[in-house]
């Protein structure tokens, strides 16, 4: 779709028929849904403050670092009028529609990873479409402002996305849409062209609570309330130190992440599957034993998870999870000689914190 004459410093182009090609493109380059809306957060910004206050943010302090930037997009880019909200699914698309069920029933041994963790990092897949778009943008109108996001910035995605009608905030505090539950990434362009703005759609969460109540370590405070001390996401991945041992037997075999208030939520039996393969199960990584996982050295961490967002947290924090997850399987395998093996071999890594929790797992196993 060609527009004539675009020019971006005068009102030369039509706003509306340059929205509805900047949807078209971004559904072309495999976004699932893209919207638009102004960038005015106020509604979003006293709760904000609230929960950084209480300190539920826990140690993710560049939550905190930014001040006013994350909930005033024009502070963090100025001359930022909208935002580009794009929504894009992950749910690979060789999953069956019991793909539910099957993530609920995973056995004691098995390492459980978030299911958007299993593929390619989705920063890098994001990031790259969103350039493209963006790209698709200047070409038709020439140069303009604009900075694209992927869940890396001081942005509050799940905010934009909502007031761009993508969706509504659930009380697990993610993003859902009633075509495809929460299985998607976020993410934005803030741009400075006066687009229309998309209008956004009321909440469908009734009096449903099966995402607090399914919670494993009840970190859903309240309804829209997470208490990022307590999830596991957060305990798996954000925590660089010891994993408090009161929470130790909650996390079970989780050992990147969690999808329990997701899987649990009736909206997701309508999640859609990814378009793009990138998503698609890496290393066998949505059915691999926690004591193979567990064997591999720092070199094979790097090497067979090169490119998954998974090498984030370094192969110490993959350690301590696991052995977590170990420790847990001592609930209907206590004494497993292949995981006692495993993890006495584990026992005098040079990682104190490491051989702390294998420490910790060989007592729930009476080793």
């Amino acid at each position: 779709m060609m527009l004539p004459e675009l020019q971006h410093a005068g009102a030369a182009y039509d706003l509306d028929a340059l929205a509805v090609c900047i949807k078209s493109w971004g559904i072309e380059l495999g976004f699932a849904d893209v919207r638009i809306t102004d960038v005015d957060l106020s509604h979003a910004e006293p709760g904000f403050m609230a929960w950084l206050e209480a300190g539920y943010h826990g140690e993710m302090a560049y939550m905190a670092a930014h001040g006013t930037k994350r909930t005033r997009p024009a502070e963090l880019v100025p001359g930022t009028m909208r935002a580009i909200s794009a929504r894009m699914n992950y749910l690979p698309a060789g999953v069956g529609d019991d793909w539910r069920k099957r993530e609920e029933s995973h056995a004691a041994d098995t390492a459980v990873i978030s299911v958007y963790a299993r593929g390619r990092d989705y920063h890098k897949v994001l990031r790259s479409r969103l350039q493209q778009l963006a790209d698709r943008i200047q070409k038709e109108i020439g140069n303009f402002g604009y900075r694209v996001f992927t869940d890396s910035a001081p942005v509050m995605e799940v905010a934009l996305a909502e007031k761009a009608g993508l969706g509504w905030r659930g009380k697990h505090t993610l993003l859902l849409n009633r075509e495809a539950g929460s299985m998607f990434f976020l993410g934005e362009i803030l741009v400075d062209i006066p687009l229309p703005v998309d209008a956004p759609i009321s909440s469908h969460c009734g009096q449903c609570s099966s995402c607090i109540d399914v919670c494993p370590t009840q970190a859903i405070i309240a309804p829209y309330t997470l208490d990022a001390r307590r999830c596991i996401s957060y305990l798996t991945i954000e925590l660089h130190g010891s994993i408090p041992v009161e929470l130790r037997p909650l996390i079970g075999n989780r050992v990147y992440g969690c999808d329990d208030c997701q899987l649990f939520c009736p909206w997701n039996k309508f999640a859609q599957r990814a378009s793009v393969d990138d998503f698609d199960v890496r290393n066998g990584l949505d059915s691999a034993s926690m004591v193979s996982l567990f064997a591999w050295t720092e070199q094979e961490f790097q090497r067979l998870l090169e490119g998954s967002p998974i090498r984030r947290i370094g192969h110490e924090r993959w350690l301590r999870n696991i052995a977590v997850g170990l420790g847990n399987a001592a609930a209907g395998m206590r004494g497993d000689a292949g995981i006692v093996a495993a993890l006495r071999a584990r026992l005098d890594h040079p990682s104190e914190m490491v051989s702390e929790h294998v420490l910790w797992a060989l007592q729930q196993h009476g080793a």
